[in-house]
């Protein structure tokens, strides 16, 4: 058993003695937790099984890992792949570092009803709901009445059908989550720059140091652990691009570059009815996000010494 520093050993059975009262309060959530998390998941066993609901989860024929092959030998197999990554990887390239600068003009601002307008005004669109997001997506993008078809007549230009072409599609994706997102995902950076002591900005005025010096070397140095512990977390979902939007902004013209993991679930399995095919793939893909949670976690923890666990 680990000893403490007195010497003595730790008795965790007493420490839940004496922490009853919030083990107490924590348990309707553990609870909740338990039903809704955990007990569903014994669910997956239809990713093994050929799944028919007349026959239940336990009475289905089993079939191993024979839904995986399917998925794998599929001419989708590669194109569903190809365009999760790119549409993850290219939003992790430019939503990660974004909110990091946001966080760092902000903190410099000096007029504070200026500083607290602009942080509003970045927030408020956080709050629209995908569908609204999506519907004024395609209305400020169509070639014939959108807003931004119309200014472009204004000055001789035709504007061609950026929601109707696939390569198109992933850049619409990222940069309409940029404008969505933006302020909302700096506000964990700027509470970290609001904890930084202000004694290290007095100091390095006194030493002459300039604004892009307290920068580098007091704001940036602040934000790295949880920088790299917010983009831990950003690979682990590297697999997962957001449903609602890819699936609201597709169509037959852009399919080609929109077909993503998630979708290609949900037309598997409530589509076409092929149930266990689509629990495999689905299993399939957090398999890789675990993997590539632990591994980046890992790999930050030996560089940095900052890691979720």
């Amino acid at each position: 058993m680990r000893k403490n520093k007195s010497g003595s050993g730790r008795n965790p059975f007493r420490e839940i003695r004496e922490s009853r009262a919030l083990y107490l309060l924590m348990l309707p959530s553990f609870v909740l937790f338990l039903c809704f998390m955990y007990y569903p998941m014994y669910g997956i066993i239809i990713a093994f099984k050929n799944f028919k609901p007349a026959q239940g989860i336990w009475g289905s024929e089993w079939v191993g890992i024979s839904n995986f092959i399917q998925f794998f030998r599929s001419y989708q197999f590669w194109p569903v792949i190809r365009n999760t990554l790119i549409i993850s990887l290219y939003t992790i390239l430019v939503t990660f570092p974004l909110p990091i600068m946001l966080a760092l003009m902000c903190n410099q601002m000096k007029a504070l009803r200026f500083k607290k307008l602009f942080q509003v005004s970045t927030y408020l669109p956080h709050f629209i709901s995908t569908v609204v997001m999506c519907g004024m997506i395609i209305l400020f993008l169509s070639p014939s009445a959108g807003i931004i078809a119309k200014a472009a007549q204004l000055f001789g230009y035709q504007m061609p059908n950026l929601m109707g072409s696939a390569e198109a599609f992933p850049h619409i994706y990222v940069w309409t989550e940029v404008w969505q997102h933006l302020g909302w995902d700096s506000i964990l950076y700027i509470a970290a720059l609001s904890s930084v002591d202000p004694a290290f900005y007095e100091a390095a005025t006194v030493d002459g140091a300039t604004k892009w010096d307290k920068i580098r070397y007091i704001d940036i140095p602040s934000l790295v652990p949880t920088a790299i512990i917010m983009f831990i977390l950003r690979m682990g979902s590297v697999m997962s691009v957001g449903f609602e939007k890819v699936y609201l902004l597709q169509n037959t013209l852009n399919s080609s570059s929109s077909e993503i993991i998630s979708t290609y679930v949900y037309k598997m399995g409530l589509v076409s009815n092929q149930y266990s095919l689509s629990a495999a793939i689905g299993l399939f893909n957090n398999l890789i996000n675990l993997v590539l949670l632990i591994l980046v976690n890992r790999i930050a923890g030996k560089i940095s010494d900052t890691a979720l666990v």
